[in-house]
């Protein structure tokens, strides 16, 4: 069971001259967040309470108490989201502050994966591609197949790239998806999955990461791998996670196995601000 902190209930907070005087510069409920390292926390943070503000002074004062900021890792939505706040902590405790670890989730991934992903027989060299790419290499597959001569409409390579993406972060089969949020679309399930499973192999084949596969290849490294999984956990002993509200399921469980033993991880959100429910992301 995680303890939770509600930073809804004070809103006001003071400021003075810096010299961390903790109790000083955060209300009740920011400082016994900050002050708090050990297992897991949720953090209940709605707009105008000083979410930030609270991770911010969290960073600072793990480093202040001996904390080695490498083993520190915060996780947000954004990479100036991270720099923002890493660059801030700075100001507070000096260049230790750069050594946290910051990024997004597919950032991380990315990272780890340039490490870790030969023992998924990923080579250390993949290469990256967005939407943009993964829509031309679904074309290619699909005039290929014929599919675009079809006499009643086939699926355009953006309409195949949105199944395929919501079917990974919903976690639900490709039939499923297309029954409940493409149905007109019905009768051409059993192609789209011929483009789909020939989508992936193409990927493979060229050593080809999506955004998707990022996250799907982190999580099945830390699930499938003690070896990496336990260097990673050596690694980073206290994680963060930001704008939690707005993670899917595979987030979550990467999260969860990224805490490790210790279960040292802290999770901020505000549940009434959760705007990526069509990618799967889940308040719960």
């Amino acid at each position: 069971m995680a303890r939770v902190f509600n930073l809804n209930k004070h809103i006001e907070t003071k400021t003075v001259d810096f010299k961390i005087a903790y109790e000083s510069l955060l209300n009740p409920s920011q400082f016994d967040a900050v002050k708090c390292f050990e297992g897991p926390l949720l953090c209940i943070a709605g707009a105008g309470t000083g979410k930030t503000r609270t991770l911010i002074y969290r960073v600072a004062r793990m480093i202040e108490s001996g904390i080695p900021p490498e083993s520190v890792l915060l996780l947000t939505f954004t990479r100036k989201a991270a720099r923002n706040m890493l660059n801030r902590a700075s100001q507070l405790v000096g260049e230790d502050g750069k050594k946290v670890s910051g990024g997004t989730y597919h950032s991380f991934a990315a990272m780890t994966l340039r490490k870790f992903g030969h023992l998924l027989q990923i080579p250390p060299n993949f290469s990256i591609i967005d939407d943009s790419d993964c829509g031309d290499i679904i074309n290619l597959i699909r005039a290929e197949l014929g599919f675009n001569k079809k006499e009643t409409r086939f699926p355009t390579k953006k309409t195949i790239l949105a199944i395929y993406s919501k079917s990974i972060n919903l976690e639900i089969p490709i039939e499923e998806i297309i029954e409940e949020f493409f149905s007109q679309f019905e009768e051409h399930t059993q192609d789209i999955k011929k483009v789909v499973k020939l989508f992936i192999s193409y990927k493979r084949e060229n050593f080809l990461l999506d955004y998707d596969d990022l996250l799907i290849f982190l999580l099945k490294l830390l699930q499938e791998s003690e070896t990496a999984r336990n260097k990673i956990n050596n690694r980073y002993r206290y994680i963060m996670a930001d704008e939690y509200q707005d993670t899917n399921g595979l987030q979550a469980n990467i999260t969860r196995l990224l805490a490790g033993k210790t279960r040292n991880v802290m999770v901020v959100g505000d549940d009434s601000q959760s705007i990526y429910s069509f990618r799967g992301a889940k308040i719960e």
